[in-house]
């Protein structure tokens, strides 16, 4: 599922329906999903975006230098019954027009679990804005977007087969 707000925002969802649970549902198993989920885009990336991680959040950094391409606020993990999410909160970064949205990871239900990869409410550089012709926004259709898809797919794909690093 992807979306485009009448504010600009993108909103995109991906799911898929695993086999067994991949996480433990508890405040570790949220935390493991954003782990995995890190080491999911330093592994795609290949070094050229790299994950700064500290108590402040994450930045995605070209080569691991210069200014961030993306910044997220530290992990905010939620546990409930049958479900486990963490989220980073977009804090801004070359790729984002401003603060906002937020990226979240997490696994729903106990048999055979549902995981999901969102992005809400997040205002891209490289989208159209507001009022602009619809083409000025293919960069980040034919670039990001993509990107991010492809990445939540080696993400669910290494979750089923591996579980989380």
């Amino acid at each position: 599922m992807e979306r485009r707000r009448d504010d600009g925002a993108v909103e995109t969802a991906q799911r898929v329906v695993a086999a067994r649970p991949v996480v433990t549902l508890t405040a570790d198993g949220g935390c493991a999903l954003g782990r995995a989920y890190w080491l999911e885009v330093a592994r795609a990336c290949k070094g050229v975006v790299r994950c700064r991680e500290s108590a402040a959040g994450v930045q995605l950094l070209l080569f691991g230098v210069g200014p961030p391409l993306l910044c997220f606020g530290p992990a905010q993990v939620q546990v409930e019954a049958d479900v486990v999410r963490c989220r980073y909160p977009v804090r801004g970064g070359l790729l984002a027009r401003r603060p906002g949205g937020a990226l979240t990871l997490s696994q729903a239900g106990r048999e055979r679990p549902e995981l999901r990869s969102e992005v809400t409410g997040f205002f891209p550089r490289l989208a159209s804005a507001p009022g602009a012709p619809a083409w000025s926004g293919a960069l980040y259709r034919q670039v990001q977007s993509r990107a991010h898809v492809a990445l939540s797919r080696r993400f669910f794909r290494r979750l089923a087969t591996r579980g989380p690093a």
